[in-house]
Parts: C-alpha cells; sequence; structure tokens
C-alpha cells in the first residue's frame, strides 16, 4: 500500500466510524467494528477524530438525558362531597277508609279512663325491616299495642295467630302479649274499639 492512498483509507475509516456511531440503538457506545476502525486508524500514524462524548447534544441541539422524564404532574382532584348512603325509605300499605287511626284508638282509650302510658309509634315495625307483618300503623303502649292493617282479612289472619291473646275488630287488632294487660281488663279496652267510630 502507498503512502498516497493512506489519507484516503483514513477518511474512510473516520466515515465508517461515524456512521457506525450515529447509527441504531447503540449510538452511545462504540461497538467492535468502529472501535478496531479506530485502532486501525491510530496504527497508520493519522489523527483520531474525537468521539463524541454522551453529555454532547446530539444533532437535534439536545443534550441526551440518562434520567426517565419527569411523570406529569398529577390533576386536581376536586373535592367529592360523600354522602352517606341510606335504605330508601319503608312504604307501609294505607290503612281502609273508615277504620279508625291506631292513634285514634289509644285517644279513645285515654278518653275512657284506661290506662294507655308512654304510647310509642313503632310503625316502621310493620315493614320487611321490623316485625314485616304489613300492617298500616302500629302503636304500643303499656297497657295495649294497636295494630291497624290494609285489610280485615290480614287483620283477621294475625288475630289468629295470636289467638287468646288479641281481639280484632274490623282492621285494627289490639295485642296483649307484649304489654300483659291482666285478663280482667281486657274486656274493657275490646268495648271501647268496639264502640269506636
Amino acid at each position: 500500500m502507498t503512502h498516497r492512498s493512506l489519507p484516503a483509507v483514513g477518511v474512510l475509516l473516520v466515515a465508517v466510524a461515524l456512521t457506525a456511531g450515529c447509527g441504531g440503538d447503540d449510538a452511545d457506545r462504540p461497538d467492535a467494528s468502529s472501535a478496531s476502525s479506530l485502532s486501525a486508524t491510530a496504527a497508520s500514524g493519522l489523527p483520531t477524530p474525537p468521539m463524541p462524548s454522551p453529555a454532547a447534544p446530539s444533532a437535534g441541539g439536545v443534550a441526551p438525558s440518562s434520567a426517565p422524564p419527569a411523570p406529569p404532574p398529577p390533576a386536581p382532584q376536586g373535592s367529592t362531597e360523600r354522602r352517606q348512603v341510606s335504605p330508601p325509605p319503608v312504604v307501609l300499605p294505607q290503612r281502609p277508609a273508615g277504620a279508625p287511626g291506631a292513634r285514634q284508638v289509644v285517644d279513645a282509650f285515654v278518653a275512657a279512663g284506661l290506662k294507655a302510658t308512654h304510647p310509642k309509634d313503632r310503625s316502621i315495625d310493620c315493614g320487611p325491616d321490623g316485625l314485616g307483618l304489613g300492617c298500616s300503623e302500629l302503636i304500643a303502649t303499656d297497657a295495649v299495642t294497636v295494630y291497624v292493617f290494609p285489610d280485615e282479612t290480614s287483620a283477621a289472619d294475625i288475630a289468629q295467630t295470636w289467638s287468646g291473646q288479641s281481639y280484632q275488630h274490623g282492621a285494627v287488632v289490639l295485642n296483649y302479649l307484649e304489654a300483659r294487660t291482666p285478663a280482667a281488663d281486657r274486656p274493657r279496652y275490646e268495648k271501647v274499639l268496639a264502640n269506636l267510630r
């Protein structure tokens, strides 16, 4: 090989080295062929071209970064008001037209001088979350519990279930079980209910 062809070979090797350094995914590290080309250039006595530094700017003018890009800031979250989930209200059947209400029955007992102290409206117990009896109204007192049903058939069925411990008149049932009404007093409550219009 003549000395005249050495500069041409050196330029060719530099071009190969630059091409290998600029292409592919491994652009940041020289591969074996570019390293051997550079060593051949150095052995020929030609000046070695400078290797691009990993931190040097690329052709686009942006320096490559080894750190991953920062994640975008989280989107601002609006304050959401938490609502308590409540079950839908229990809808009880209506008492029949003309039937007295449970409160009306209790008031009639008091007006007649009978004990009906501490009345508590427990109509919610008529629904499926309570006793599930299907009554329309329920008021418990210390002396007697008054149930009003949506029809006489339902009232008669319950009165039969509580046979001996209840009294039925129309859609109204008096229950003596919970209050433990003395047997001697029961006819007085039943008479007031029977006469109630």
